[in-house]
């Protein structure tokens, strides 16, 4: 079969005319391995964070890279260098459409693809280890969960700090309910370099011919036409842009919010109300705003009483670029030893204590006097990337699935609609997956799909 832009739709099963739902059928998958049989494994998007993937998956005893796939020769042919046996591809479609002996498969490439992949790859019973922030809109989120419990398939969401030794000393303090109810949360990556990430826009206003190692239509996908522009999109700064990426709390906040979300049982709890606070240039410039994504956000979701919060409500606030978290988080950072807030942190407030929780590294409880005893257990750092292949090989159960990322994943991004609806105060209506009254911002939570590719 020819894939290109006509041949798409057919060939994916047209995903539910691009609403993403509704498989009535899937192959099952492979549940029983012997002792030392081996997962068949393919690799979509290796370039980037996806060669860092490869090596990972390689590194496993148990795994074997049958395939591998990316729009970019570059990419490709330097992958191919580590796994020169594994046949090699520029269309994940035609990998899929191929290769029916893998097991599973792995996700790096822009987000905007994400959630079209993991999809057909979930309806081909194959497993799926995707990168963060799982998916690009609120509806593909909820979509992509749903779908992992339809097929059942072994899925993981590609936050590899969370297992970390750090991330699940926290999270087991946490569940132990060690600061009591939690009254608030503040969330950081105000990383240093992340500028390199933040283009101002916009988009050029002429593009020029893609290089021949680039496949720039495969690259693009169901995201709206454009030319290509060098140093602007592949391979790292799509991030910044509207159409391909998250930004930066989309991009990170998968990482930050995990250990909080795990250790707080939040599971498929929604927020009640988010809104967002963005630089005021990027506010006032409706060329920027229809384009790239703002360099500073602050957002805060409003959530309902959980049990972690004795059944009282609670917030979670974002802070990136210019915004920094108040006083009495400052106050708790110094506390713990630090000159200012972690560029880097999630930090718990609860009624009995704090936790501060700087990323990749030890947890905090505060104040210290208090928690001087308790003990920290030994926690050696697993793989992330390995867990997910033991879990698809039946050794174990893997610790990051969709149906249980994917509403922490749906809450992030529902923070980049209201990033893209400054000062608003956005209510959210979960079961329906809309927000009440106010049907501008609810039309944010899908993409419009360019068809016929």
């Amino acid at each position: 079969m020819e894939f290109n832009r006509r041949t798409f739709l057919a060939s994916a099963g047209a995903l539910a005319g691009l609403g993403l739902v509704g498989c009535s059928t899937v192959p099952s998958r492979r549940t029983v391995f012997a002792p030392n049989e081996k997962l068949r494994h393919a690799c979509i998007g290796v370039g980037g964070m996806g060669f860092n993937d490869l090596k990972n998956f390689i590194a496993h005893a148990r795994v074997e890279i049958v395939a591998i796939c990316d729009v970019d020769a570059n990419n490709l042919a330097k992958a191919g260098e580590l796994v020169p046996k594994a046949r090699r591809y520029r269309d994940w479609r035609e990998l899929l459409e191929k290769e029916t002996d893998i097991d599973a498969v792995n996700i790096a490439v822009p987000d905007h693809s994400h959630a079209i992949i993991a999809l057909a790859a979930m309806r081909k019973g194959k497993n799926v280890y995707c990168q963060k922030p799982l998916c690009h809109d609120v509806g593909e989120c909820r979509d992509v969960a749903l779908e992992a419990e339809r097929c059942q398939v072994v899925t993981q969401l590609g936050t590899q700090f969370a297992a970390g030794g750090g991330d699940r000393m926290a999270v087991g303090f946490l569940r132990a309910g060690m600061i009591g109810a939690v009254k608030k949360v503040y969330l950081t990556s105000n990383r240093t370099g992340a500028e390199f990430y933040r283009l101002k826009g916009p988009r050029p206003e002429q593009g020029e011919a893609a290089p021949a190692n680039l496949a720039w239509d495969l690259w693009l996908g169901t995201a709206p036409e454009r030319p290509f522009a060098k140093g602007i999109y592949h391979q790292m700064k799509w991030r910044s842009w509207l159409d391909f990426g998250t930004g930066w709390s989309g991009d990170i906040g998968c990482h930050i919010f995990d250990a909080v979300w795990k250790g707080m049982n939040l599971g498929s709890v929604a927020p009640k109300t988010i809104h967002a606070q963005v630089q005021e240039s990027w506010k006032k410039d409706p060329a920027r705003r229809a384009d790239v994504w703002p360099q500073s956000n602050h957002v805060t979701w409003e959530f309902d009483g959980v049990p972690a919060s004795d059944g009282k409500p609670f917030t979670m606030e974002w802070f990136d670029g210019e915004f920094y978290p108040p006083e009495d988080g400052q106050s708790l950072a110094r506390e713990a030893g630090f000159d200012k807030f972690p560029e880097e942190a999630a930090l718990v407030i609860g009624t009995e204590g704090a936790i501060l929780i700087p990323h990749q590294k030890v947890p905090h409880l505060l104040p210290k006097a208090k928690f001087a005893q308790v003990p920290r257990p030994k926690m050696p750092p697993k793989n992330h990337y390995h867990d997910f292949a033991d879990g698809c090989l039946g050794v174990s159960e893997n610790a990051s699935p969709f149906q249980k990322t994917g509403p922490m994943a749906e809450t992030i991004i529902l923070g980049t609609v209201a990033i893209r609806c400054p000062e608003e105060t956005l209510r959210w209506d979960a079961a329906h997956l809309a927000f009440k009254d106010n049907p501008a911002a609810t039309k944010l939570l899908r993409r419009t799909y360019r068809t016929g590719w």
